[in-house]
């Protein structure tokens, strides 16, 4: 009997032993770069593409940092044609916005632009470098400049609906071709042969031709 019990306390002992000696993992969380890398650029058509990149036809782009979380910002065709930007309003943190839904609104060019989400999420973070200095979404528009991060659950999903790969440059050269369009029709002295429109643009024309431009390249 003395020796059973021993048995039984020898176990015991190792059994404590072996379960203080296991260390509970924390649950991995995705990993997010610490900031946004500068993009690869290939130059298309005559126009610098950033690669891997998504875009909204409303001039949105969305990058992947991790499977469920993506970066989001202005175009440089929205840039070019706003010039200087005045101010960014961007809608709060743990707001969550569907694709194709207001995610800020852009004060600048004359003109005040509600700018769609490219993604369906959560904000989590917002750029307060570009909120507070504008001019940065001008100047670097898909490094420095980018506008929030977002955690979208179907993000894969969400990338299908969106203009990528291949598509970009002819997308690019097909808003040009379509802006200076319009431009020949109603103020010919702005069409230009190619390229990205004139800086500044929405703040040259007239306010009629502003609205008609806000309408057919920002959707809104």
């Amino acid at each position: 009997m003395s020796i059973l019990f021993v048995l039984l306390m020898f176990l015991l002992i190792m059994s404590i032993s072996y379960f203080r000696s296991v260390k509970v993992q924390p649950a991995a969380k995705p990993e997010l770069r610490a900031g946004p890398q500068a993009p690869r650029m290939e130059r298309e058509y005559g126009f610098a593409i950033p690669q891997d990149y998504c875009f909204h036809p409303g001039h949105t782009w969305v990058v992947k940092e991790a499977p469920e979380h993506a970066r989001v910002g202005l175009d440089s065709f929205a840039t070019n044609l706003l010039g200087k930007i005045d101010r960014v309003e961007v809608i709060g943190p743990n707001r969550w916005v569907r694709q194709g839904q207001k995610l800020m609104t852009v004060h600048g060019g004359g003109a005040v632009l509600d700018l769609l989400s490219p993604v369906e999420g959560v904000v989590t973070a917002i750029n307060h470098d570009a909120v507070q200095d504008p001019d940065l979404i001008t100047r670097d528009p898909y490094k420095d400049g980018w506008i929030a991060m977002v955690k979208s659950p179907d993000l894969a999903i969400n990338e299908k609906n969106l203009v990528q790969g291949p598509m970009v440059a002819p997308w690019m050269q097909n808003n040009v071709t379509r802006l200076n369009g319009m431009l020949a029709q109603l103020s010919p002295a702005l069409a230009q042969d190619g390229g990205l429109p004139v800086g500044g643009l929405l703040g040259r024309v007239t306010p009629e031709l502003r609205q008609k431009l806000v309408k057919e390249f920002f959707l809104s």
